[in-house]
């Protein structure tokens, strides 16, 4: 069964420094019929202004992960940890017992393009950690890349996160498919995040997302040129 959340019908945001598309209910954007999807529990796509972003402010018992488009984010957090984000690389924070962090675009004249993920853990008051890694962007060239996973299986750039849920990206051109296999009882998500895809013969486009359950195996392919996209494999 694959469930279609449109672009359109996402929640809509503007300020006069961001642009925000919230797929599952946030902050004053509520809907109980897009309460998140199995653990995953916020997806929001912003654009933020030259110079702008989000002041210190504190989170806790979530896995915040975020993965750059365009531009770059500047990260100082309550641990210590100051880093400049950008394309090809992924951060992924566990706020665990309370962390304060602020996230502001790193440049003065370009436009900051992200994906912010929460996925809920799998305990409360868990210790906070922090960990950034770039990739090359042939690595999600026609295939799917693992981003994010309870077990880095001994590879360095893999980001754990305290949850039993995978994350992966891939970037399909025309023609080009990429399959993922579901064990049973398993969920997934996939999110579209430039240029348009099939998923299982389902047309999606940009800022499409598209719920699974119940599919044995689960088939992308790039549709009208480059298209890519996040993939979470949930429980």
């Amino acid at each position: 069964m694959i469930t279609i959340r449109r672009n359109v019908d996402r929640f809509h945001a503007e300020r006069d420094w961001l642009t925000s598309r919230f797929t599952f209910s946030f902050g004053p954007f509520q809907d109980p019929a897009h309460n998140g999807f199995r653990a995953l529990k916020v997806l929001n796509e912003d654009r933020v202004a030259p110079g702008k972003g989000f002041g210190p402010h504190s989170h806790r018992d979530m896995e915040i992960i975020t993965y750059v488009l365009e531009g770059r984010l500047a990260h100082r957090d309550s641990m210590g940890e100051r880093h400049t984000l950008g394309a090809n690389e992924i951060q992924a924070m566990s706020a665990g017992d309370g962390i304060v962090h602020s996230e502001f675009n790193g440049s003065e004249t370009e436009t900051a393009h992200s994906i912010q993920i929460w996925i809920e853990p799998s305990g409360e008051d868990l210790t906070p950690s922090y960990r950034q890694f770039a990739f090359a962007p042939a690595e999600r060239r026609g295939k799917l890349r693992l981003l994010a996973a309870p077990d880095a299986a001994g590879a360095d750039s893999v980001a754990v996160i305290n949850q039993d849920a995978r994350m992966f990206v891939t970037e399909l051109g025309e023609g080009e498919t990429v399959t993922h296999r579901m064990a049973p009882g398993r969920h997934a998500w996939a999110q579209v995040v430039r240029g348009s895809v099939t998923l299982n013969g389902v047309a999606l486009e940009e800022g499409d997302g598209a719920a699974v359950s119940e599919e044995r195996e689960l088939a992308l392919a790039g549709r009208g040129g480059a298209g890519e996209v996040l993939l979470f494999d949930l429980a």
